[in-house]
């Protein structure tokens, strides 16, 4: 099944909903988050970060698997392996899930807020600032068109200590010193140095 627009913000209406119910605080983290803070595209998953700690994510993961079923036989170890949970929501959306432990991904869910994607549907969505280092760990070329698209729409309403802070942590972390630059080309081609 190849989804359609509509099945991707239900099935994570449907994951972020479960994932409240329960306590655990989450946001959305990838493609479908693109569309809020840069340019729209297409995408075929539901990307989700869950505030899971080092030691605590059996919580997370044995919530979701009572409502989703998992698209790996091993699913849980994989998870605890990987600290990942690959899903699929009732509509037949891939699920990715995050289990996040990491201070960014802490502060990406602290900082997250709702966006009324359509009539109805509001989701929870990480930030500009914290999708754009999403982006630049991730580095395909996909991702890296997506930071020039949010750095050309948002300009000068980017928290810019932000991303350079994280980036250059995780361009330590990855030992590339160039995982910054995308950013960087994108903020300067976008207007006034900053």
């Amino acid at each position: 099944m190849t989804p359609t627009t509509p099945d991707l913000p239900a099935a994570a209406k449907e994951a972020l909903d479960v994932l409240d119910r329960a306590g655990l605080r989450a946001c959305l983290i990838g493609g479908l988050v693109v569309p809020r803070w840069g340019e729209p595209r297409a995408t075929t998953d539901v990307d989700i970060s869950v505030l899971a700690p080092y030691g605590e994510e059996e919580a997370a993961i044995e919530t979701l698997l009572r409502h989703f079923a998992p698209r790996k036989p091993d699913a849980r170890k994989f998870a605890m392996d990987h600290r990942v949970l690959l899903l699929k929501a009732s509509n037949g959306v891939s699920l990715d899930v995050a289990l996040a432990a990491f201070p960014f991904e802490i502060e990406a869910i602290d900082a997250a807020s709702d966006w009324d994607v359509m009539p109805g549907v509001s989701l929870r969505t990480c930030a500009a600032e914290h999708l754009i280092v999403y982006k630049l760990v991730a580095a395909r070329a996909r991702d890296l068109a997506d930071v020039e698209g949010i750095v050309r729409r948002r300009g000068t309403s980017l928290d810019i200590g932000i991303i350079r802070r994280w980036g250059t942590l995780f361009a330590e972390l990855k030992e590339d010193p160039d995982l910054l630059r995308p950013f960087e080309d994108a903020l300067r081609h976008a207007g006034p140095s900053r």
